[in-house]
């Protein structure tokens, strides 16, 4: 090659190479430019602080053991559960005076029957274990019958017992026979009132009877018979109120805070309503209600001084909004959240009376499958004994509920 050969091929490739560098310290100078116009505006700058230590909000995080704070949070974590189930829907006991009937006699003209309602449920947890459950809401899914009771007002008294061979009339307004003496057995045939019925074999609440060809059980409180030593024919059934009286001293010394519950307190009408008269009773309520807390003992094996005892514990002797405004003496549906409008409304007292008392017969005062009022058993769902302490156990979250209605029931036996 020449020597102006090579010295061209020099000068070219120098200025190839100047071209490429030019090309490149420009395409660098637009990058800087686009990143600073881009990103430079977020770029923070640490600034003197000129404002005094104390006013300074100094972060926490240095000082947090994160480990620790999600572990205690775990332990101190509360959660809530909602259920709904479907429950009975407890039937409202109507009382009606009847002066036909003999003064002492309960006669059932219309069997109770209970409905279905769907509860809503607040379960609320804390590490599991569960701290409170509240009802929320209720919903009606079949209606219930009123249980109809006719109290005889009139004059005499009946104290005749049905036996084997007799004849009994069906006294409500329709009756159910079984296959046998229980309530969830086989139903083979309905009676209407005034049927008569034979009476073959008598078991506990329930008659074996025969009616035409149909033999079955029937319960004993919708019938009745016709007591032939009357004057005129009355018909009564087997629910006699009429009860041997015992002096004030002979009932205080069954009086004590492990007694069993699920007994009748043995207190004639009279000496109920001497006990519940008192001045503290400002509203006359538990006074002109005295007789239905001794139609519960009479028709549901409770002891009727302690039902009491429960209903002027709960509302302070009748004083309270909830058993002003709602014939509540116990603040029955009533839960801690929302007392008030949880609670249930009543057409009167005798209902209250009358609910509170099977509520406490068939699910606290009695264990599962113990036959109770009108051949049913009792569920003994919240059964935990049948004393003060067994039914606090469930019944109220105030611990000390049981000491309370015990002096409750102290001072009225301390009456007779």
């Amino acid at each position: 090659m020449k020597a102006k050969d090579k010295k061209r091929k020099y000068i070219f490739f120098t200025l190839k190479n100047i071209i490429i560098f030019s090309i490149a310290v420009i395409s660098i100078f637009y990058i800087i430019i686009f990143y600073h116009y881009y990103f430079g505006e977020n770029t923070v700058y640490a600034t003197e602080v000129t404002a005094p230590v104390e006013e300074l909000k100094i972060s926490q995080a240095e000082k947090i053991n994160i480990d620790t704070y999600v572990e205690n949070n775990a332990k101190e974590g509360v959660k809530e559960e909602y259920t709904v189930e479907e429950v009975e829907l407890e039937y409202m006991t109507k009382y009606r005076n009847n002066a036909s009937l003999p003064k002492g006699v309960l006669q059932v003209t219309q069997e109770g029957r209970e409905g279905k309602q769907q509860i809503t449920t607040k379960k609320t947890y804390q590490n599991d274990e569960l701290i409170n459950e509240e009802q929320v809401s209720a919903k009606i899914t079949k209606a219930a019958v009123d249980k109809i009771v006719e109290v005889g007002t009139g004059s005499g008294s009946s104290n005749y017992e049905v036996k084997v061979g007799d004849t009994v009339y069906v006294t409500s307004d329709r009756l159910s026979v079984m296959v046998d003496p229980d309530e969830n057995s086989q139903k083979i045939a309905t009676l209407a009132k005034d049927d008569e019925l034979k009476v073959l074999e008598i078991q506990g609440e329930w008659y074996r009877i025969r009616c035409g060809t149909t033999i079955g059980y029937v319960k004993i409180e919708a019938t009745t018979h016709k007591n032939y030593n009357q004057e005129t024919e009355i018909k009564n059934n087997t629910t006699n109120t009429s009860t041997p009286e015992k002096s004030g001293t002979e009932l205080k010394s069954t009086l004590s805070f492990d007694m069993a519950l699920n007994k009748p307190s043995g207190l004639t009408l009279e000496q109920f309503k001497k006990v519940l008269t008192d001045d503290k009773d400002k509203n006359k309520i538990f006074e002109q209600n005295a007789e239905y807390f001794y139609y519960i003992e009479k028709q549901y094996n409770i002891n009727g001084v302690f039902v009491a005892a429960v209903g002027i514990h709960e509302s302070s002797w009748g004083t309270s909004k909830i058993a002003k405004e709602k014939y509540n003496l116990f603040g029955y549906g009533a839960y801690d959240s929302n007392p008030y409008n949880g609670a249930y409304s009543f057409s009167n007292y005798s209902e209250c009376i009358d609910l509170i008392a099977r509520v406490f017969v068939k699910y606290y005062i009695n264990p599962a499958g113990t036959s109770i009022y009108g051949g049913e058993t009792a569920s003994g769902k919240y059964y935990n004994g049948p004393t003060l302490t067994g039914i606090n156990t469930k019944y109220a979250t105030d611990k000390n509920w049981a000491n309370g209605v015990y002096t409750h029931m102290k001072y009225l036996y301390n009456k007779l």
